[in-house]
């Protein structure tokens, strides 16, 4: 199975044609932008809100933020009529199912095993987890999503795991790539050792847009692997079961601050101690814990907080539904305020305060950067951190009026207001439109993996298929 580099570096080279290169990006990063006019979300209280306000960029940080700012030489960008808000994170993405969105929108979780792991993953060629990434990283960035980390449980080579990771270099956005092994079929075995490698050739620096981390479940010999390499680990815990198998690592000093959690729905009150307690990170699932019947189905926002923890907010994958965090946040408000007066109004003493909106953005921006171990740099709008910013346009027909910023962002806005994605200081959409993108190129791309993979599979199209 395993490719050699040589064809590695064809196929990419090929497939990369559509996309524009960071030299061919849109700005020069030795030149300043300001952010003219803008209404300002910050989400750090330190540096606040602001009506009316300027941001203004240096290289790829943030440089000032505040009112009436004047930098000679920059290049301005008016954004009045905009609110201006850190990029979202999506704190857990299997990104290498791009080219089968939608494919079960009515699918519960045997179907999706049956359809990913067992089925199309089978199948895929080192090209096909180029295009499929690709397809989802660009539309997280088309989506106002800047930072994902990307599961990657399909590296049936090293080749596979090659094209993975270029893809997410080729598309701009900021990722984490969670490397992990496929769940079924045939594959290299290369995994973990080539966890070594790919450090060596991808991530030489922690200073750059995609980093590198291990996604396993809780598995002994996989986590020494990934802390001898100083890799954080992403796991995914699902239902009661999950409870031994963490107090068993509990026990052994196992758990840590370098671990995130998906999911973590029907775990038990221990449990959600033990990560507390830990310092792990959690992100939850408000679309696929339903979507697919996990656990209890329903997503473990509540659970998190009454333990503590401060959720990110992950869109897992686009096999059943779309890109939009949009819709996570409110799906995540509206389960919680319905649970929470249900309890109330059925006299529980303890039933949970409503949570507001500002709560559910920190979820989406603040709390998915530290999922990714990149609080450092994203998740707030902080003079010193990389400039990961979106722009929403507020004189939309959906939009207008606008009556209260963070309301709009969370409660009413969608992709469509998406006007401008910043990462890292470049621009990657301006006033509505991915910049650098072959449109024809990419469809062609794309066409070409689906078409292969459907008929390898054996799966004949239905586009009205349940």
């Amino acid at each position: 199975m395993a490719s050699t580099r040589r064809e590695f570096l064809k196929l990419s080279t090929a497939f990369a044609a559509g996309i524009a290169t960071p030299a061919q990006a849109s700005q020069n990063r030795n030149r300043r932008t300001l952010l003219k006019g803008g209404t300002i979300v910050s989400m750090d209280p330190k540096v606040g809100d602001f009506v009316k306000g300027d941001l203004l960029i240096q290289d790829k940080k943030i440089a000032l933020v505040g009112m009436n700012l004047q930098a000679s030489g920059a290049e301005v960008i008016d954004a009045s009529d905009t609110i201006l808000i850190p990029g979202f994170v999506d704190c857990h993405r299997h990104s290498w199912e791009g080219v089968l969105r939608r494919i079960i929108p009515n699918g519960e979780i045997g179907k999706y095993m049956a359809t990913t792991h067992q089925g199309f993953a089978l199948h895929y060629r080192p090209q096909d987890m180029y295009v499929g990434n690709l397809v989802t990283a660009l539309g997280c960035i088309d989506a106002g999503i800047t930072c994902i980390i990307d599961n990657s449980h399909n590296s049936r080579s090293s080749a596979h795991s090659d094209s993975a990771i270029q893809a997410l270099i080729d598309s701009g956005i900021r990722a984490v790539h969670a490397s992990g092994a496929p769940q079924n079929g045939n594959w290299d075995r290369q995994w973990p050792k080539d966890l070594s490698r790919l450090q060596k050739q991808f991530f030489s620096s922690a200073d750059q847009l995609v980093t590198l981390r291990m996604f396993s479940g809780l598995d002994r010999a996989n986590y020494a692997v990934a802390r001898q390499l100083g890799l954080r680990i992403t796991t995914e815990t699902v239902g009661a079961a999950s409870g031994p198998q963490l107090e068993e690592f509990w026990n052994a000093k196992l758990l840590g601050p370098d671990i995130t959690y998906n999911h973590c729905n029907g775990l038990p009150d221990l449990a959600w101690q033990r990560i507390r307690e830990s310092g792990g990170t959690v992100n939850v699932c408000p679309r696929s814990d339903p979507q697919y019947a996990l656990g209890e189905g329903i997503p473990s926002f509540q659970k998190a907080l009454d333990h503590g923890v401060r959720p990110g907010i992950s869109v897992d994958n686009e096999i059943s539904y779309g890109t939009d965090m949009f819709t996570e946040m409110r799906v995540l408000f509206n389960i919680q305020r319905a649970w929470a007066t249900y309890r109330k109004v059925n006299g529980d003493a303890n039933a949970p305060k409503l949570v507001n909106v500002r709560d559910l953005l920190e979820c989406a921006t603040v709390n998915g950067a530290a999922n990714a171990g990149l609080s450092d740099k994203c998740g707030t709008l902080t003079p010193g951190k990389e400039a990961d910013i979106v722009m929403i346009r507020t004189d939309d027909i959906n939009l207008y009026p606008s009556n209260n910023a963070i309301g709009t962002v969370v409660a009413a806005a969608d992709s469509r207001n998406v006007d401008t994605v910043i990462i890292g200081g470049t621009i990657r959409k301006l006033r509505g439109k991915l910049l650098g993108l072959n449109m024809s190129k990419f469809k062609q791309q794309v066409d070409e993996s689906r078409n292969y993979l459907f008929q390898k599979a054996g799966y004949k199209l239905d586009l009205f298929s349940s």
